[in-house]
């Protein structure tokens, strides 16, 4: 009989071995669910040498065009390796929910003891009671740690995707205001080179030709920090899409992409948020997960440990005589000194701190909504101005002052003066559209989530400005 109940639970324990078993896709469904489908990009994870072949294919693919957005962000999501590094920790929380929903091992022990003619020979096995009964609830816990990775895993993807759109944007930007620069000091060079020839001639007098030189010499300082920082722009974004070697000879356009003719609106942002934000889904699981391991805390404070061992002893008698001895032992603890009350304590703070991070988080992920959106809606605004008011009207002023230095009617002071203020409103016109694309970026961090710490959209145009006005 006791044989038959050690069998049983034996068979008992490998049925439940057997129900735990690896996805096939290893928990990457919820990431393209959740990160994927939002983006509408492809999610991979690099598990072997043909699926990075296969990646590496369709990078090149997209290589031999000029990179958009979202063709950066595509790049991303197949050779950011840090990324992939995420997905190798979702492989690695998968393993440790089949290991959590496992019973716990049978011991065996063996001994053997002679002397004097005797000989005592015992075996034992034992299977943790406990465990086993426990084991519903650890799996359940177990799968929700699962859920959880699989969100975080997403949220990596979301993050990856939305430092690829800043690198993607800033380098652009960084391209065009460089492009511009170049034209711009060029036109400065020629006027300097004229101003020479003016003043040997004698009809400019020194201080128009140090005006002259010293606004050519302001241009030049200018382009190269433009150049240096389109190279520093350019290098963030090769990180961000993981390319090197041949592959950093991609191309990108001249200039950002135009302004849409229509904004979001206020109205869905702050509860798509709170619906979609994954950090948030991540919180509430969470909560439930600790609650669920307070519950079982709490169920098994007075006996956290409980054996049942099947035990088989043949004994030899000196004079030959042999019997076999069959019995079962039950091993627990005692809770003399601590009934639990500390393991308890201690599950009770880390759900409760649990709920308090849930609600602030809540708290917070609607105000970065909000912010977010007004950002956003107010970079629009600042660009769309640029692009409607300020360069047609220092469009018609440049004509105008070209026309009249032309028919010597103003001097080279007052070209030169209009040429800053005309170059500061079309580096403030870029730097208003980059923002307005980061703005929306940093958007689409805080409905869905990702790093939604950007830079404050008002850091380029609203900066320009004072620059503009300290050279009037």
């Amino acid at each position: 009989m006791h044989r038959t109940l050690c069998l049983g639970a034996l068979a008992g324990t490998a049925m439940l071995a057997g129900c735990a078993s690896f996805s096939a896709d290893r928990g990457m469904d919820a990431v393209a669910r959740h990160a994927g489908e939002p983006l509408r990009k492809e999610t991979v994870a690099l598990r072997s040498d043909t699926e990075a072949d296969e990646a590496r294919d369709r990078v090149q693919t997209l290589l031999k065009r000029p990179l958009t957005a979202d063709t950066a962000v595509q790049i991303a999501l197949f050779n950011n390796r840090d990324l992939q590094a995420e997905y190798n920790l979702l492989g690695e929380a998968e393993a440790a929910r089949i290991r959590a929903s496992l019973p716990a091992n049978p011991r065996f022990s063996l001994s053997r003891v002679a002397g004097g003619g005797a000989l005592e020979a015992e075996a034992q096995v034992a299977l943790s009671i406990l465990s086993l009964a426990t084991l519903p609830a650890r799996a359940d816990i177990a799968t929700d740690r699962f859920h959880q990775a699989q969100l975080r895993a997403a949220n990596a993807t979301l993050r990856v995707a939305v430092e690829t759109r800043r690198a993607y944007y800033e380098a652009v930007a960084a391209r065009d205001l460089a492009g511009f620069l170049t034209q711009a000091q060029s036109s400065a060079d020629a006027a300097s080179q004229l101003a020479v020839k003016l003043g040997e001639a004698g009809t400019m007098n020194k201080l128009d030709q140090a005006r002259n030189q010293v606004f050519y010499a302001e241009m030049t300082a200018r382009l190269a920090t433009a150049r240096q920082r389109e190279t520093s722009t350019r290098e963030r974004l090769v990180r961000a899409i993981g390319l090197w070697g041949s592959d950093l000879g991609f191309r990108l356009p001249s200039s950002l992409p135009a302004l849409p003719g229509r904004v979001r609106t206020a109205v869905s942002v702050e509860r798509e948020a709170v619906l979609r934000r994954l950090d948030l889904q991540i919180a509430r699981m969470e909560v439930a997960a600790l609650a669920k391991s307070y519950g079982l805390t709490n169920a098994t404070r007075f006996l956290d440990v409980v054996e049942v061992a099947g035990i088989s002893k043949r004994v030899q008698e000196p004079g030959g005589d042999k019997a076999t001895e069959r019995g079962v032992g039950l091993d627990f603890e005692v809770p003399l000194f601590d009934f639990g009350e500390t393991s308890v304590r201690g599950a009770e703070e880390a759900y409760m701190g649990a709920v308090n991070r849930l609600v602030a988080k809540a708290v917070n992920v609607r105000s970065q909504a909000r912010e977010a959106y007004h950002a956003y809606r107010g970079s629009y605004d600042i660009a769309r101005h640029y692009q409607r008011e300020v360069l047609p009207l220092r469009k018609v002023i440049s004509d105008e002052t070209l026309l009249r230095y032309n028919a010597m009617q103003i001097d080279v002071f007052a070209l030169l003066a209009e040429a800053r203020e005309r170059i500061a409103s079309t580096t403030a016109a870029i730097e208003a559209q980059r923002d307005y694309w980061l703005a929306d970026t940093n958007v689409q961090a805080a409905v869905l989530g990702g790093d939604t710490t950007g830079t404050s959209p008002a850091s380029g145009a609203m900066a320009a400005a004072p620059e503009a006005a300290g050279h009037n």
